[in-house]
């Protein structure tokens, strides 16, 4: 019987059988092998996940920070910004308030005639010396007109006094922070 078996298609079964015996165990090690390297990428996955996750965690913590830190530099700078115009607008109100009252109490004075000769104990100018070549009241402006070019003129200071205090403020908040990794 062992005879039979052993023809050509015997030994062909048998260099078959032993030959996808072979293969298998080979198979079985390449696997063994791949799981392995299948384990070791899927940790590298994981811890790279884990790391972006806290990267991500970090970054949106540092964005909140530095939105708090924006508004709180933005509520500083509209304060002095406040700040400044309350006193630009209380000194021009001063300034415009004084000189109005200046312009009224020049109103209010009597206006001297400077025609009429003065004090007894003064000699009177002789009549041809008089006045002068050209009346000097040609060449300035009238009360009202004076009023408004002063007003202007303290709007104007004022106005570039607000501006350079304005200037001067510092829009940058105090201490500006990196991102994490950096």
């Amino acid at each position: 019987m062992m005879l039979r078996l052993l023809n050509w298609q015997g030994i062909a079964g048998i260099a078959a059988t032993v030959a996808l015996g072979l293969l298998l165990v080979i198979q079985k090690v390449e696997t063994g092998h791949w799981k392995k390297q299948s384990a070791s990428f899927e940790q590298l996955y994981r811890q790279d996940q884990a790391a972006l996750a806290t990267t991500v965690t970090n970054y949106r913590a540092a964005a909140a920070e530095a939105a708090a830190s924006d508004q709180a530099n933005l509520r500083r700078v509209t304060a002095e910004q406040a700040a400044i115009t309350e006193r630009t607008m209380n000194d021009f109100e001063a300034r415009l308030a004084a000189a109005r009252t200046d312009a009224q109490r020049l109103r209010d004075r009597p206006q001297a005639n400077p025609s009429a000769g003065g004090n007894a104990s003064m000699p009177r100018l002789p009549a041809a010396t008089a006045g002068p070549a050209e009346n000097p009241v040609q060449d300035r402006l009238s009360q009202p007109d004076a009023l408004t070019a002063t007003e202007q003129a303290i709007q104007l200071d004022e106005l570039i006094k607000w501006i350079r205090a304005q200037a001067k403020v510092d829009n940058n908040p105090k201490a500006v922070a990196s991102p994490p990794g950096d």
